[in-house]
């Protein structure tokens, strides 16, 4: 029987109860890929994170309970945590190494911020799939040109209508890429967005680091800025600082730790 620590942290938000949770759960070697898999399961958040030590940082994986997934950057968040609290207390940059090549997460008092490749969108044309979808007719929809499942995003006329928006799971389910986004400029942040992810066992997630690498060059551009603010407007509920750095986008937040923990596999 092997024991793991587990850590369980709300990323995005500087308070217990939002944000979106992740558990985090730090190796000292890779457990098999099934056993990594049902660890999520069980846990049953959005993204379970796995790290092991290596030259130079870590290797990082993520888990929903049904896939693993390239990239996620409330986990990533989480894990910088874990890294700057527990393992290496104080430490102010972690540089991991991921299916999505190397991020490094820095920290500056409570604030940590993602270093991620740009995902930057594009026109779609989605023969009406979306507004069907949704059940109403959004003003765009995008899709990244450069990743072959990136996430789609539908752009909606308000935040009123980004709320109230009640999607048909099992159409989004059915739609082409990495789960959909929708979004709109907000009324006191720059963007909102929400994001639902069915195919990967998430209905909606709370807050998504890896979809604001889509949404920030697209906001950037239509509002003339760099540097922005922005809120996942889901039940939870979470903040963040974004940054368009052309190739890669800055994504800052804080965490808020909620439990500590051990696990026997």
């Amino acid at each position: 029987m092997t024991e793991i620590v587990l850590y369980q942290v709300d990323a995005f938000t500087d308070r217990p109860f939002a944000g979106n949770p992740a558990a985090v759960c730090p190796l000292e070697t890779w457990l098999p890929d099934a056993t990594l898999q049902a660890i999520a399961a069980e846990n049953n958040l959005a993204e379970t994170a796995f790290f092991v030590p290596q030259e130079g940082g870590y290797r990082l994986r993520w888990f929903t309970p049904t896939i693993e997934v390239p990239l996620c950057g409330h986990a990533t968040l989480a894990s910088a945590y874990v890294i700057a609290q527990h393992v290496e207390p104080g430490l102010q940059k972690v540089v991991f190494d991921s299916a999505s090549g190397p991020l490094t997460v820095t920290r500056e008092g409570e604030v940590f911020t993602l270093d991620f490749p740009t995902d930057r969108p594009e026109p779609f044309d989605d023969q009406g799939a979306v507004a069907e979808a949704l059940g109403i007719a959004p003003q765009e929809v995008l899709k990244p040109a450069k990743s072959e499942g990136g996430k789609l995003m539908a752009v909606l006329a308000s935040e009123a209508e980004v709320r109230a928006a009640d999607p048909d799971l099992e159409q989004v389910k059915a739609l082409p890429g990495d789960g959909l986004i929708i979004t709109a400029r907000g009324e006191a942040v720059d963007f909102v967005s929400r994001y639902f992810a069915p195919h990967a066992g998430i209905p909606e997630d709370p807050v998504t680091g890896s979809a604001h690498v889509v949404l920030t060059p697209f906001w950037a551009a239509r509002l003339g800025k760099a540097k922005l603010t922005a809120r996942q407007i889901s039940t939870r509920g979470g903040d963040l600082t974004v940054e368009d750095c052309g190739a890669r986008t800055l994504i800052s937040g804080k965490v808020a730790p909620y439990l500590e923990g051990r696990i026997r596999v």
